[in-house]
């Protein structure tokens, strides 16, 4: 079948078999960022944005996936850039290898709601596995990305 989806803002085409997974088809297309890691959606490592809604596609298909935009960390680096460097100065990036899952979910979680609670930053990434941390590294670099992003705000209003 002929799938056309609107990858990182590029058009692109391709014949797909019926049951290729959505995970499958943007690695296919060099989005390396999206990881294969427990293949039941339970971990995040796999989440990209459907117009602009966090998806684990590892549990799409990337026939529903046709007509749609899909948003990988290749696509979002220089959004994405700044705020890995948050998680990173924060000590909760040790092995590394749930950053993408973490980046995309706060990046989509931002979008939604500009100015969350810690709380509600809890709340949007609990689907996210850290085999690593106690995910308190990983709020604290959000929080003091956000806290950046009002100093700068503040900054550029004279406040």
């Amino acid at each position: 079948m002929e799938i056309r989806i609107k990858l990182n803002g590029k058009n692109v085409t391709d014949h797909i078999e019926a049951d290729l997974l959505l995970i499958d088809f943007l690695r296919g297309h060099g989005c390396y960022s999206v990881k294969r890691g427990c293949e039941t959606a339970n971990c995040g490592l796999c989440t990209v944005l459907m117009d602009e809604k966090p998806v684990l596609s590892c549990a799409v298909l990337a026939a529903r996936a046709d007509g749609h935009a899909v948003w990988t960390l290749e696509g979002l680096q220089e959004e994405a850039e700044r705020f890995a460097g948050f998680i990173a100065d924060q000590g909760a990036d040790q092995c590394g290898f749930c950053n993408p899952g973490f980046v995309m979910n706060t990046i989509a979680l931002l979008r939604e709601n500009p100015d969350p609670s810690d709380d509600e930053i809890r709340a949007f990434l609990a689907g996210n596995l850290c085999r690593c941390s106690g995910y308190d590294g990983q709020l604290r670099g959000i929080r003091n990305y956000l806290d950046s992003l009002k100093r700068q705000e503040g900054d550029i209003h004279g406040a």
